[in-house]
């Protein structure tokens, strides 16, 4: 299953790909690759998308992985095979400001954090905090 194929089925019968098209696309493929490889089939294919779009500024590489991370563990606690099951279970996800819980606005205006993973700057993401 490829970005496109994702995106594809994220999109069908709907022309508006926004917050909650990317989240959805996001629990696709965590639940079809597992966190780390969609990690980088999402982030690639945001980049590739932006780049074609002739905007390749708009790929964030921190909020990328942020976003995949962040539904990836709650794939893992709320193991629910519809989508609309998922986000009913898991509203924060569609709130669009949920990283500023996180990250500061300096951190993800920073050149670092556009182009390359930076630690979160506010308080550590609840999968990072060790038990």
């Amino acid at each position: 299953m490829t970005f496109q194929t994702l995106f594809a089925e994220v999109t069908a019968g709907d022309q508006r790909f926004g917050h909650r098209q990317h989240v959805h696309l996001t629990w696709l493929a965590v639940r079809h690759y597992g966190i780390e490889e969609a990690v980088s089939v999402v982030s690639d294919g945001i980049r590739q998308t932006a780049r074609y779009a002739g905007a390749p500024q708009k790929y964030h590489a921190t909020v990328s992985r942020a976003w995949v991370e962040a539904v990836g563990y709650h794939v893992a606690e709320h193991p629910i095979d519809d989508f609309g099951g998922f986000a009913e279970a898991n509203p924060a996800l569609l709130d669009k400001r949920l990283l500023s819980r996180f990250y500061s606005s300096a951190v993800l205006a920073s050149a670092e954090a556009r182009g390359g993973w930076v630690e979160p700057d506010r308080e550590p993401f609840p999968w990072m905090v060790e038990s």
